[in-house]
C-alpha cells in the first residue's frame, strides 16, 4: 500500500518510496541506495514526485504482482524480521478497493498521501556510533571539525537544502495538516523530539479536531519528553487515536552510553517508564534495539529489560553492505560470530522471539 498512501523525505530532501527502499540516489547517496547520486542538488516537490516515473514504475510492478528492486529490504528481510511492508498492509488494507480504480495503466494515481514521514532536518543531540552526519547534526559538526565535508554539507548546497525545507517541505506538510489529510505520521530524525515542528504540528492537528483519527509513530532516543510546558504523553499522545514509540537503545548502562554518545541511561529509563503509565497496550511502548558488534554482549541484558518492563522488542541489525563496517556484528570472522551466536541461542535468558530470529539470521 505504500506507493498509494505514503510519502517519505530524508533530512537532505531525498524522496523515496519509504525509508527502507533501496533506490538509486537522486542527489546525495543514502546509506542503502543502489547507485551513486549526482551530488548536484535537484530537489523535487511532492507534486512532481507523487506521479513521477519512478513511483509509477513501482506501482505498475506491484499491480503485476512483481517485487520491485527497491523493495529488497522487505522482500529479503535484510535489516529486520518485522518488515515495513506488513505495517502498510495492516494499516491501509481498508483502502485497497481504491487502488485499482484510481490507478491507470501507466501507474498514475489520483489517490493522495495520507501517511507522512518528513524529516525536517538532521537535528540530533546524540552521536551514535553506527550513525553519521546525514542523520545527526552532532555528527555533522564533528565531520566539519575534521574537514570531512560531504557534497551536501558545502555551504551553498546546505543553504539551498535549508531553504527548500523551510519554503517547500514545511508548506507541503502544513497544507496536509490544514486540509485534514494526515492519517498517519512517522516522527523520526535526526531526533524528532528535538524538532520544533513536531510539537507545533501535533498540537495543530489536535486543535483542528483531527486527533481522534491520527496514528502517530515515533523512533526516538527519548532524551526529551517535555517542550515548553507540553508533555509528550499527557498533552499530545493522550489526545490522538493511537500511537507507538520505538525507543532506541542498543545496550544498557555503560555499554549503551558507549554506543550512543549523549545517552543518559537512567534518564532514558525514567522517560520510558513515564510512557508506560500512559500506554493502553504493550504495543505502544517498544524497545528499538539495533544490534551492533558491542551490542552482541548486551543481548541478555536487553532481553531482561524487556521482561522487566513487560514490553516488546523491535530488533534490527547494523547491516554491512561492505566488509569494513566495524560497528556491524557481520564485521566479525564468521567462525567467531557463529560460535557466539549459537552460544546465545542455547541460553534460556535469550527468550525473546524477535531477538532469536534476528540472531538466527546471522548464521
Amino acid at each position: 500500500m505504500a506507493p498509494w498512501t505514503h510519502t517519505y523525505l530524508s533530512p537532505q530532501t531525498e524522496r523515496r518510496l519509504c525509508c527502507a527502499s533501496r533506490e538509486p540516489a537522486q542527489s546525495f547517496t543514502q546509506y542503502i541506495d543502489t547507485a551513486e547520486g549526482t551530488n548536484e542538488y535537484t530537489p523535487q516537490k511532492l507534486d512532481e514526485y507523487w506521479n513521477g516515473e519512478g513511483i509509477r514504475s513501482i506501482r505498475r510492478q506491484m499491480l503485476n504482482n512483481e517485487v520491485p528492486d527497491a523493495c529488497q529490504v522487505c522482500d529479503k528481510k535484510l535489516l529486520n524480521q518485522d518488515v515495513y511492508r506488513d505495517h502498510f498492509t495492516h494499516l491501509f488494507q481498508h483502502k485497497w478497493h481504491e487502488v485499482v480504480p484510481s490507478t491507470d495503466a501507466d501507474g498514475y494515481t489520483t489517490m493522495k498521501p495520507v501517511s507522512w514521514d518528513y524529516r525536517f532536518s538532521n537535528l540530533c543531540n546524540f552521536k551514535c556510533r553506527m550513525c553519521g552526519p546525514m542523520l545527526s547534526s552532532s555528527w555533522e559538526t564533528e565531520a566539519r571539525k575534521q574537514g570531512k565535508v560531504e557534497p551536501w554539507m558545502e555551504k551553498p548546497v546546505k543553504k539551498a537544502i535549508e531553504t527548500f525545507q523551510k519554503d517547500t517541505v514545511e508548506q507541503e506538510f502544513a497544507t496536509a495538516v490544514e486540509e485534514h489529510c494526515i492519517e498517519e505520521v512517522y516522527w523520526v530524525g535526526g531526533e524528532p523530539l528535538m524538532y520544533e515542528q513536531h510539537w507545533r504540528y501535533m498540537q495543530r492537528i489536535i486543535d483542528l479536531g483531527d486527533g481522534p483519527g491520527l496514528y502517530a509513530r515515533y523512533n526516538t532516543n527519548l532524551s526529551r519528553v517535555d517542550y515548553r510546558g507540553v508533555n509528550l504523553y499527557k498533552d499530545i499522545l493522550a489526545n490522538i487515536r493511537d500511537w507507538q514509540i520505538c525507543a532506541s537503545i542498543d545496550g544498557t548502562g555503560a555499554v549503551g552510553e558507549y554506543i550512543r554518545t549523549g545517552l543518559n541511561y537512567e534518564e532514558w529509563l525514567a522517560h520510558f517508564k513515564q510512557g508506560l503509565v500512559y500506554s493502553r497496550n504493550r504495543r505502544q511502548m517498544r524497545i528499538d534495539f539495533t544490534l551492533t558488534l558491542p551490542g552482541l554482549f548486551e543481548i541478555v541484558n536487553i532481553c531482561n529489560l524487556a521482561r522487566e518492563l513487560n514490553v516488546d522488542i523491535l530488533a534490527k541489525v547494523t547491516f554491512a553492505f561492505t566488509p569494513d563496517i566495524a560497528m556491524s556484528p557481520l564485521f566479525l570472522p564468521r567462525n567467531i560470530l557463529h560460535d557466539y551466536v549459537n552460544e546465545l541461542l542455547l541460553t534460556d535468558y535469550v527468550d525473546n522471539r524477535t531477538i532469536r530470529e534476528m540472531l538466527k539470521s546471522l548464521l
